[in-house]
């Protein structure tokens, strides 16, 4: 190899690293490493910046010492639903099925135990951050948890103890490294969906008075989010939501998202409307599926017969599947750059 060939590889390779250090990064934390299964919820993500956050720990965390977590500065909750606020844990990465993990209790929720042991800011709405921190202070032995301090509107993080966002619907909670010019802002958007809280994380009182009278007991309204990172991509978090008129007038029109996470399930119906909800509403260039209820690959490989797969063929975006532990990094434009 002669030295204009060196030199033009040397330069290839510098032009690169610049682009993949504006990436951001998601890793989707599930039950089988190298699967897509029926209980995965949870995923990471990464700014260039450094700021890192779990969204919707559910069943797929092992608990607070889980090493696939790492780093955490924020855990975003999108309803209070057992499997996405975390009344189990998992018993262990690979314990039990894809299509259905062996799973233990989780008294203070997965939520609140990542948060405590992750001096993590709750971005939530005020009502589920209430609940959530009632729990995380229950397991510091009484310690109140405050408001996030801000700056000019945005938290710097880490922050120095578990705070509260202090959003609701519609709102927009910053969160900037130390050492970075620019924050990653979250905005909590609407879902059509229901936000009861599990009996397993109720009293017994509330338990029985729910039961007396056939009720259930909801923190608020069920929630997405919209995330904007510094790299310019934009990323609709569907949360459990049917199909619904602000996908198109709120996350298409106003903040362009560009990347949608949609939670697939048969509850809000998005494997029947999803397609027309990409395709049509949020137009998105790429989609990231989660939330199957059930196996999606064996060996890493797509079940072609699954419900899932089926789905993918009428989605026109460019289509990923949430594999746990394989992590893709994505550009501005919403397209995967690695990992996909």
């Amino acid at each position: 190899m002669n030295a204009s060939h060196i030199g033009f590889i040397f330069a290839c390779l510098l032009a690169a690293a610049p682009a993949s250090a504006q990436n951001v990064k998601i890793t989707p934390v599930g039950s089988h490493p190298g699967e897509l299964c029926a209980n995965d919820r949870a995923l990471i993500f990464e700014d260039p910046t450094g700021v890192r956050f779990l969204f919707d720990p559910a069943h797929n965390v092992t608990g607070a010492d889980d090493p696939r977590l790492g780093t955490l500065h924020l855990v975003l909750l999108s309803h209070m639903h057992g499997d996405h606020v975390g009344d189990q844990k998992l018993k262990a990465p690979g314990a039990g099925t894809c299509a259905n993990s062996e799973r233990v209790a989780a008294p203070n929720s997965t939520t609140a135990e990542v948060a405590a042991a992750k001096n993590a800011a709750l971005v939530m709405t005020r009502a589920m951050g209430g609940f959530v921190g009632t729990r995380v202070q229950g397991i510091r032995g009484g310690q109140p948890i405050e408001f996030c301090p801000q700056v000019d509107g945005a938290t710097t993080v880490p922050v120095e103890t578990v705070c509260n966002s202090q959003t609701d619907l519609g709102g927009v909670f910053i969160a900037r490294a130390a050492d970075a010019k620019q924050g990653v802002e979250i905005s909590i958007v609407y879902a059509s969906h229901v936000n009861n809280a599990p009996p397993a994380l109720l009293s017994e009182a509330q338990r029985a008075a729910a039961k007396a009278d056939g009720a259930i007991l909801e923190y608020g309204p069920p929630t997405g989010f919209v995330v904007k990172f510094t790299n310019g991509l934009t990323v609709y978090l569907s949360g459990d939501t049917g199909i619904h008129s602000e996908m198109k007038t709120v996350v298409n029109d106003y903040h362009k998202a560009n990347l949608a996470v949609l939670n697939l399930g048969s509850n809000p119906g998005i494997f029947y409307t999803g397609a027309y909800a990409m395709n049509e509403l949020v137009q998105p260039a790429s989609v990231i599926l989660t939330h199957p209820n059930e196996p999606v690959t064996q060996d890493g490989k797509l079940l072609p017969a699954s419900r899932t797969a089926a789905f993918m063929k009428e989605l026109n975006p460019a289509t990923h599947l949430a594999i746990s532990g394989r992590t893709m990094e994505f550009d501005g434009r919403g397209q995967c750059a690695a990992g996909c």
